[in-house]
């Protein structure tokens, strides 16, 4: 992706407090993954006012399952990936000996 150098202004105390969390050369990425984050919230959020202005309101209930099936898959994931670990943890000793 092409980029190209803006100037913004920020509060100093912010801009040195993300500096010295991201460290040199970091700054630029850290306000750009910012920004996309943003972004993306605010797509979402459009996206649910689309939601709710065809289909009415989103109820407790609603929001509820949803966040148990996002738990659910979370618990998965997080399963599948201690799962593949250890079939994986043989063959790393295996290269360790080597």
């Amino acid at each position: 992706m092409a980029t190209k150098k803006y100037t913004v202004t920020l509060p100093e105390e912010l801009a040195e407090a993300i500096r010295a969390e991201v460290g040199p050369g970091g700054f630029s990425r850290y306000v750009t993954q910012a920004i996309e984050r943003r972004r993306e919230q605010e797509r979402l959020h459009e996206a649910v006012q689309w939601w709710e202005s065809e289909y009415g309101k989103i109820t407790e209930a609603e929001l509820a399952e949803v966040e148990a099936e996002h738990r659910d898959l979370e618990r998965q994931h997080a399963e599948r990936t201690r799962a593949r670990e250890v079939r994986e943890q043989p063959h790393k000793h295996k290269r360790d000996a080597a």
